[in-house]
């Protein structure tokens, strides 16, 4: 079978990973990873799939149960070979990277979590905007089904709801 596109070995396969995720403000899901380096044609699952073992056996990139994450070192290699992808290659990749790139990067600004002590359940929910923290609220909950919903609602909509409580607390 005919491979298309410019990707063709593992060394530019490497190299188109380290890219991506050196773009990328935070951890990245397997699927994702995957899609945005299938920007060009000629890169094939199990191939990809070698060379990202491989990476994250070299220390390139940190697996978590969450997903991958460059390194210090693999973001150091990264800019000194990523020239080497052609530029069309690149192109695409970012294309595909900015709405991802976005988005981890919102992500990383609103915390929601929850968890069970002696008074039940409390939820932590915060927002800040990269530079400090903008609002930082804890909530006594009547269970973790509640608690989850107040996460899921607040990670949806977090800036709306801070809207919301700035003026109420202004009026």
């Amino acid at each position: 079978m005919d491979n298309f596109g410019f990707i063709h070995d593992k060394l530019d396969i490497k190299i188109l990973i380290l890219f991506v995720l050196r773009r990328l403000p935070g951890v990245v899901d397997p699927e994702t990873l995957l899609e945005l380096c299938q920007c060009d044609g000629g890169i094939g699952y199990f191939d990809y799939s070698d060379c990202l073992s491989e990476l994250v056996d070299t220390g390139h990139i940190e697996e978590s149960e969450d997903g991958y994450r460059i390194t210090e070192k693999g973001a150091r290699n990264a800019d000194a070979v990523e020239s080497s992808l052609p530029y069309s290659v690149r192109m695409k990749a970012l294309h595909l990277i900015a709405p991802v790139e976005e988005r981890l990067r919102r992500e990383a600004m609103i915390v929601a979590r929850h968890e069970a002590d002696e008074q039940g359940c409390v939820v932590e929910l915060g927002m800040s905007d990269g530079k400090g923290e903008l609002a930082h609220l804890r909530l006594l909950c009547a269970d973790e089904e509640q608690a989850r919903a107040i996460e899921k609602r607040f990670r949806k909509n977090a800036e709306g709801y801070y809207q919301k409580i700035m003026e109420l607390l202004s009026e």
